[in-house]
């Protein structure tokens, strides 16, 4: 029997962690399907063995600038729809200088307002797809559907506008498509790039924001699959014994640590002082005998040296463990995850006691450990803050949180004692229960299933 055909789209370093680094290839090749990765990175998934077929070329510039326009014209017809100017607050502002710049703003400006009214959202949206048809991107990516001709495309971001060639060229040669919805936030943000003939979420509650917020997609279009991303907690072959993991990181045998987990400059441009604060926060607990250290583990993307003057000054209590990803060129994109990091992620979760962070999705990481996450809700007094931290909480996939007692929160600088001693030795079952229960809402269990899901979908469709 001739072996069905499948091309895994890999825009970015989201569908290589997703896709590439879990069980996703082993449970399809079981299944009799011939995989090959159609990669648009620089990762080269022939060294781990895979089939790969390389993406070159650029989408045209007029394509990026509909994207642009087509996002900020939704979250106007989303806030005037569901009455809530949160959906304001998404919108990415390019602050870039020049005079190319300048002009780029100015024309995403005026497609805003061309396409504000009436149907004009829709044909902006058409305007996006068809923009992409015709040049040397989408050629490339025809011919390449031609003379493979697989049975199904897989796309394993919505966002990227990359994807929009290899997607409509499948589409234009009826090949069947679909796309992984990446992201527990990404729906009210507006970040539906490609069209696909099926969509996969995580869970019911993500299926209903796509209806909700995409009208024009049908319910017999989605599929709950739940997300690969957490099914490295659920693997005991990845897991390290405590001493090999405080030998492997220098750490002392006898304290026990905390993790405090960076984000990016632009979600928490000040986190470097909440490092700070939580630092001399666990120095004043040592002080009165707690012998504790705080793991620190960056956003992979922050390359920045804004945490060095804090990890200097406290090198006795923070330990600095580095994600394990690569930097192939220049470009933020160009810093992509490995499989490595995976297991070292799960292995910093698995030997730290809770995570304090900004409003990070490692709540759903550490409850699958069954440990607590402390949010941070405060903004530093000793500077004139760029952004309001609090308003983070406010956004829309906050709004899934069955319970404000899904997590330990730090209101105030000098909350972050107490907050810590309750993460060590308080009784947290109600916050980890109510962890739990918001973990089932976002994301469909067994969590360690979510990639039979997807080809059972998969091979639905076919």
């Amino acid at each position: 029997m001739k072996s069905k055909k499948i091309f895994i789209l890999i825009p970015d370093g989201v569908g290589l962690r997703n896709f590439a680094f879990t069980s996703f290839v082993e449970i399809g090749k079981k299944n009799g399907w011939d995989i090959i990765f159609w990669n648009q990175t620089p990762f080269d998934l022939k060294a781990l063995g895979f089939k790969e077929i390389k993406i070159s070329g650029k989408p045209r510039a007029i394509t990026d600038l509909y994207k642009r326009a087509k996002i900020n014209t939704e979250l106007n017809y989303f806030s005037e729809k569901f009455k809530d100017p949160v959906f304001q607050e998404y919108k990415f502002i390019n602050k870039g200088s020049g005079l190319k710049n300048a002009f780029k703003n100015i024309l995403v400006k005026q497609f805003t307002d061309s396409f504000s009214r009436g149907k004009g959202l829709q044909r902006l949206q058409t305007k996006l797809q068809n923009s992409e048809r015709g040049n040397d991107l989408y050629n490339d990516c025809k011919n390449t559907l031609i003379e493979q001709n697989p049975d199904f495309v897989f796309c394993t971001n919505q966002r990227p506008i990359k994807a929009l060639a290899p997607l409509l060229a499948a589409k234009d040669l009826e090949i069947p498509t679909a796309t992984f919805i990446f992201s527990w936030d990404n729906l009210p943000k507006a970040t539906m790039v490609v069209n696909a003939d099926h969509y996969f979420v995580w869970s019911g509650y993500m299926k209903n924001e796509l209806l909700k917020y995409y009208p024009q997609i049908q319910n017999s279009q989605i599929k709950i699959t739940g997300t690969p991303q957490f099914e490295v907690h659920f693997l005991e072959k990845t897991k390290i014994e405590k001493e090999k993991f405080y030998q492997d990181f220098n750490l002392e045998s006898k304290r026990q640590y905390l993790c405090y987990s960076g984000d990016d400059i632009t979600t928490a441009p000040h986190d470097e002082l909440y490092l700070l604060h939580t630092a001399k926060a666990v120095s004043r607990m040592n002080s009165e005998g707690y012998n504790l250290g705080i793991i620190f583990r960056r956003s992979p993307v922050d390359l920045s040296k804004r945490y060095d003057s804090v990890l200097a000054e406290f090198e006795d209590i923070i330990v600095p463990i580095e994600p394990l990803w690569v930097k192939i060129s220049d470009g933020w994109d160009a810093i992509l995850p490995t499989r490595k990091d995976l297991k070292l992620q799960s292995n910093i979760i698995q030997h730290t006691f809770m995570v304090v962070n900004v409003a990070s999705s490692m709540v759903f990481d550490y409850i699958s450990y069954g440990k607590p996450c402390a949010y941070i809700n405060y903004n530093p007094e000793e500077i004139e803050w760029i952004k309001d931290t609090r308003s983070i909480y406010r956004y829309v996939h906050f709004k899934s949180m069955p319970s404000r007692n899904s997590a330990l929160w730090i209101n105030e600088v000098g909350e972050i004692e107490s907050v810590i001693k309750t993460g060590l030795e308080g009784d947290n079952s109600e916050v980890l229960g109510n962890a739990k229960k918001w973990f089932e809402i976002i994301n469909e269990h067994p969590v360690s299933n979510a990639n039979e899901r997807i080809w059972n979908a998969i091979e639905e469709i076919i």
